[in-house]
């Protein structure tokens, strides 16, 4: 009777060591997991940049195992988060001056800014061209609504008003604008939807599923008109700086350029 309570008692041992054996084994196994988690990116990127973007940062994560975030907003409105704390990895803005602004408040990494494409501004009215404008001149006419961007928030409204204070049209288009908005997509939404007669976006979009057969293209003579460089940089403290740098160098290789060039910029 008691050999067979001992080799009750022994079996019973024998069963909790491997249950101990089985949970320290399964533990371990999720330390080293958690200690190597799949890296992540932040991509802060200007709104109108969404299309090449999207598809850049798919590509970069499939080919190198990374989870990619992207916040987009306003050029203006991305500088202001990044003047809060330097939140993030990698800095793409609608225009370069944004990219050397924070360059020159340390918020980025000035030796990585890398210029990329061109961004060129042009007018948009709605399909047919109702108000047969021709111009950057017939912005000023009478009775034309217009929508320009936040000049303080994204790119295209500072560069807008840079492209009438050149053709001398600041005073004589004020009147027009009757709406102002952040991002340069909430623009081309305006001039989808026939709320407005024209503004200024980037020719890029022009490319966009959103804009077939939608609206029509109106392009701004090159003594008037005020073309941009998309750069992007690495943000300073980012805790992944040598992917995010990767990344930027992808978004400049061949391979990159392919998908700017299918989203209609230009090198």
């Amino acid at each position: 009777m008691m050999k067979k309570r001992s080799c009750h008692a022994l079996f019973l041992i024998v069963v909790a060591a491997i249950f101990i054996t089985l949970y320290l084994v399964t533990n371990s196994r999720s330390a080293l997991d958690k200690n190597k988690q799949t890296p992540e990116l932040l991509v802060l990127s200007g709104a109108g940049l969404i299309k090449p973007v999207e598809e850049i940062v798919k590509k970069f994560s499939t080919n190198n195992g990374v989870v990619i975030k992207v916040k987009y907003g306003g050029s203006g409105e991305l500088l202001g988060q990044l003047s809060l704390g330097n939140m993030g990895d990698v800095f793409i803005p609608g225009a370069e001056k944004y990219v050397y602004d924070a360059g020159k408040n340390g918020w980025i990494d000035e030796s990585s800014i890398t210029k990329l494409v061109k961004h060129i501004p042009v007018i948009a009215v709605p399909f047919g061209n109702p108000k047969k404008i021709n111009g950057i001149e017939d912005l000023a006419g009478e009775g034309v609504v217009l929508a320009i961007g936040d000049v303080d928030a994204c790119a295209i409204g500072r560069i807008s008003k840079k492209i009438f204070k050149k053709s001398g049209l600041q005073q004589k288009v004020a009147g027009n604008i009757k709406v102002s908005a952040p991002t340069v997509n909430q623009l081309l939404m305006y001039v989808i939807m026939n709320q407005v007669d024209a503004t200024i976006i980037w020719e890029d979009m022009v490319s966009w599923s959103e804009s077939r057969q939608k609206l029509s293209v109106v392009e701004i003579d090159q003594k008037s008109n005020i073309i941009k460089t998309i750069s992007a940089g690495v943000i300073n403290n980012s805790p992944n700086a040598e992917l995010s740098k990767k990344l930027v160098t992808f978004m400049k290789s061949p391979e990159g350029y392919e998908i700017w060039k299918k989203w209609g910029f230009k090198p």
